[in-house]
């Protein structure tokens, strides 16, 4: 048994980092739980393992008494002599137990408490271990997938990167080296586990901090950032030194630090905009190629309404309304495009137009109609838009999810 011991001990302290000192006090008291169930033991036990050899030694405690009345818990005074030079009635002797004395099934008992007290080791170590680590960037490699998420291997710990938090059309293979964001420990009742994220916004501010060293030393500051995974980015930055051009250092010479970061994104789209404190003009750089004209602002309703030529209509709204969703939430404020020289398409005439594109969907007119507002006029136009895209759109929970069955039973049909 010390040889299964010391090698449980060596194993625990070279592979798992786990010290000599707590596997002792752990085995040892499993050890101690389990001989506390056998009917020659009283209740209380001594057990002490060598660290160097393994050598297991275990002693239950009696009672010096005069006349013994349990065997398990008492001894008489004469035999106690053999243990004590000079005992008197009310000492405690330690009588050694032979460790085969354990039994199969207090053996039994102690392997399973040392491995879930093994477990619980593990998982501590993970949690003192990333900890302060949530919200930066972590690397390793993929090892399996179990029900469509990523176990991936991050130093010694095992991580999931889940479905939910991967990025459309991403996909990986055993072995590969994958970068995340370390969204969250899941401090559950099976113990700590890593949840990894592609998907989250703070992945992108991360990978900004680690190519650009303006941003990491907070010369350069991201002051506003919009994502769609997979799709595209736009990303707000203002300076805090005059001699230094935000938008210049993070593109870097010949765009080889904005490069870096959409190789990273596999391929996904960046927008580098300058900062402005004046929503207008911050409005005017977001939509560049496209050029607003007639601007509006409602600032109670924190509602922007433009005009765009015919040639700027399509650039400004984007592929399936992308670049109006995400210049809308860049900016924080709810965008109402109009096509110029079309002012007289007024409310009702786009109501119908809403109603004439989307009823087939079986959408609601005030639905569709602000639906319509933000560049989703069929179907089609959905492909890659999220509940959460939805939501910060301005609608409400059972909208959301009332539009998306709708147009999924539509795409089925």
């Amino acid at each position: 048994m010390s040889s299964e011991i010391l090698a449980v001990l060596e194993y625990m302290e070279k592979e798992k980092g786990i010290s000599r000192e707590d596997m002792i006090e752990t085995i040892s008291s499993a050890i101690k739980t389990a001989a506390l169930k056998g009917a020659e033991t009283g209740p209380e036990i001594r057990v002490e393992i060598s660290p160097k050899t393994g050598v297991l030694e275990a002693w239950t405690l009696l009672e010096v008494v005069d006349f013994v009345s349990d065997a398990a818990t008492e001894i008489i005074l004469d035999k106690a002599r053999l243990y004590l030079d000079d005992p008197q009635i009310g000492d405690t002797v330690e009588r050694q137990l032979e460790p085969a004395y354990l039994g199969r099934i207090a053996a039994k008992t102690a392997e399973q408490a040392i491995k879930q007290r093994l477990r619980q080791f593990e998982k501590e170590m993970i949690y003192d271990e990333f900890r302060d680590q949530v919200g930066n960037l972590v690397t390793g490699i993929v090892r399996r997938r179990e029900r469509g998420d990523l176990i991936v291997e991050v130093g010694k710990a095992e991580a999931v990167l889940p479905h939910r938090e991967r990025v459309p059309g991403e996909d990986y293979v055993p072995g590969e080296r994958i970068r995340c964001l370390l969204l969250n420990i899941d401090t559950a009742s099976r113990g700590p586990e890593l949840i990894l994220s592609r998907s989250n916004i703070r992945f992108v501010y991360r990978l900004f901090e680690v190519e650009i060293t303006e941003i990491a030393d907070d010369t350069v500051v991201i002051a506003a950032m919009a994502r769609e995974p997979g799709y595209r980015t736009k990303v707000c930055v203002r300076s805090n030194d005059v001699k230094v051009d935000p938008v210049g250092a993070c593109v870097g010479a010949r765009g080889a630090r904005v490069k870096s970061i959409v190789r990273e994104l596999g391929g996904e789209k960046v927008d580098i905009i300058r900062h402005h404190e004046d929503p207008n003009e911050l409005l005017h750089e977001a939509l560049k190629p496209a050029v607003p004209k007639n601007v509006r602002l409602d600032k109670e309703a924190r509602r922007i309404y433009f005009e765009v030529a015919e040639d700027d209509m399509s650039i400004a709204i984007g592929r399936r309304g992308q670049n109006a969703r995400l210049t809308s939430r860049l900016l924080g404020w709810r965008l109402d495009i109009e096509e110029e020289g079309k002012k007289e398409v007024g409310f009702d005439q786009r109501m119908a137009k809403a109603e004439e594109s989307l009823s087939h969907l079986g959408i609601e007119d005030d639905v569709a109609t602000r639906l319509v507002g933000i560049g989703l006029i069929s179907a089609e136009a959905f492909e890659g838009v999220t509940a959460a895209d939805l939501s910060d759109a301005g609608f409400s929970e059972e909208e959301v999810s009332g539009i998306l069955a709708k147009v999924t039973a539509s795409k089925e049909s």
